[in-house]
């Protein structure tokens, strides 16, 4: 089987594949399915947490602060977790920190926040809401909402935020939360009266989402836990109720390296920050010691389903069956079926060494993030573009390459070192994606 029948192969499969969220939720357990996906750190009362969902449709929220223009990958362990509760009946809300974005959190960090301006916080408000909608229903019978904590904060006076939220905090209960204690723990650093406030508004989220939504659960990261507790104490004293909370904890690597990073940065779930090939490379490289979880925590499949799937990597590892289902189904969920399809293609191109079956944005995809890239003029000797694309330390080893047979252009084998890049035979005319051994690739792209 060469590229081409792989990549018709793919392309049949993937147009069957939209995500759809084919097993109802809403006859299972909806606490048995956190437990068993490892999604539960911390809970306030477990017993009336679990009474409270089953006397009903309740709501819940999830916020969101606007630190980038996009959301990164660590950002969808609570977006799923609100769609699985979504999926067993219960309506999620997701709030976006309009007001809190320009405040700034300070749990998990080392150092003050740089505070942005409202003009680029409210961009960024913009930019996430068209990016999150997509992983919730809006319709139906518990619909899910969006709305942004600017609404109620930005004409809120101090004296008023003083006297009816304030008031209820206590200096000493708020300096031993694990934010503000590190902080001030650590030699040298210390925090702002702005983000040592930042629970209050927080807080008051929780309570207005009470009042105007009967909202009584709100979920978090497991670093939240101080202000979602905020929330509840502040509740209880203005209406009298009991509220909820339910962490979940930050995702790790089993081998200790941070979550969520690769070697050129951040994975986003903007397409234009991280393309939808480097996306899917990201998942398909997990580790085998990690599959498991993370079928767990980012997909829909069923425990028979993971169960099959860890039991085939921990058997057979050289197969990573679970790596390719973990990069499909993220993949399809956040990027939908024509980005999933593009990313096998351009991998199942790439992995057999054909070019034939790429397309122009499989190729744009590569040159925003997917290989090493460089851009040159018409004319451009090859033997200078391999050096320059790091395929070779010098022209004299690409020459002794070429020579060898070890170079491809665009497919072809190179045999001639005096070879020019003239753009006549180009992909699309803008690109030659240059080939050293069997695995190491460099694109190489026409000057504008």
């Amino acid at each position: 089987m060469d590229a081409s029948d792989v990549v018709d192969m793919l392309s049949i499969i993937a147009k069957k594949c939209t995500y759809t969220f084919k097993v109802d939720m809403k006859t299972q357990d909806l606490m048995h399915e956190l437990r068993w996906r490892g999604l539960i750190s911390q809970l306030s009362n477990e017993s009336g947490l679990e009474d409270y969902l089953a006397s009903g449709s309740q709501t819940l929220y999830c916020g969101f602060d606007p630190t980038a223009d996009s959301l990164h990958i660590g950002s969808l362990v609570p977006l799923l977790a609100l769609k699985r509760f979504q999926l067993h009946g219960h309506k999620p809300i997701l709030l976006l920190g309009g007001a809190t974005g320009l405040i700034g959190d300070p749990s998990g960090r080392d150092d003050e926040r740089n505070l942005n301006t409202e003009g680029v916080v409210g961009s960024w408000v913009e930019s996430l809401h068209s990016q999150v909608d997509r992983f919730l229903d809006f319709d139906g019978a518990n619909p899910a909402a969006i709305c942004n904590n600017l609404d109620w904060t930005e004409k809120l006076d101090v004296v008023s935020f003083l006297r009816d939220i304030g008031k209820h905090f206590s200096v000493n209960g708020m300096i031993q939360r694990e934010s503000v204690k590190a902080r001030l723990e650590r030699e040298g650093q210390g925090i702002s009266y702005t983000e040592f406030s930042y629970m209050l508004l927080q807080a008051m989220d929780f309570l207005e989402l009470a009042r105007r939504d009967g909202c009584l659960i709100q979920i978090g990261g497991s670093d939240q836990w101080g202000n979602i507790v905020s929330g509840i104490d502040l509740i209880r004293r203005h209406l009298g109720k009991e509220a909820f909370a339910l962490t979940m904890p930050l995702v790790t690597k089993s081998d200790g390296t941070k979550f969520g990073k690769s070697a050129s940065g951040a994975i986003w779930l903007d397409a234009k920050k991280t393309s939808p090939y480097s996306f899917y490379q990201f998942w398909l490289n997990t580790a085998d010691a990690d599959v498991e979880a993370f079928l767990k925590l980012f997909t829909f499949l069923d425990e028979d389903e993971v169960a099959t799937l860890a039991g085939t990597t921990q058997e057979h590892p050289e197969l990573r069956e679970g790596q390719r289902r973990l990069a499909k189904e993220v993949t399809l969920l956040v990027h939908g079926e024509a980005a999933l399809t593009s990313a096998e293609r351009i991998s199942a191109c790439l992995f057999a060494g054909e070019v034939a079956g790429l397309q122009q944005e499989d190729l744009e995809q590569l040159q925003q993030d997917g290989l090493a890239s460089n851009i040159c003029a018409p004319g451009s000797g090859l033997l200078t573009v391999m050096v320059d694309a790091s395929l070779a330390k010098s022209t004299g080893e690409a020459r002794k390459l070429i020579q060898g047979n070890g170079v491809k252009v665009n497919g072809q084998p190179a045999t001639d070192p005096r070879m020019e890049l003239s753009f006549d035979d180009a992909l699309f005319g803008r690109f030659y994606l240059i080939r050293k051994g069997k695995k190491q690739y460099g694109l190489v792209v026409r000057e504008a």
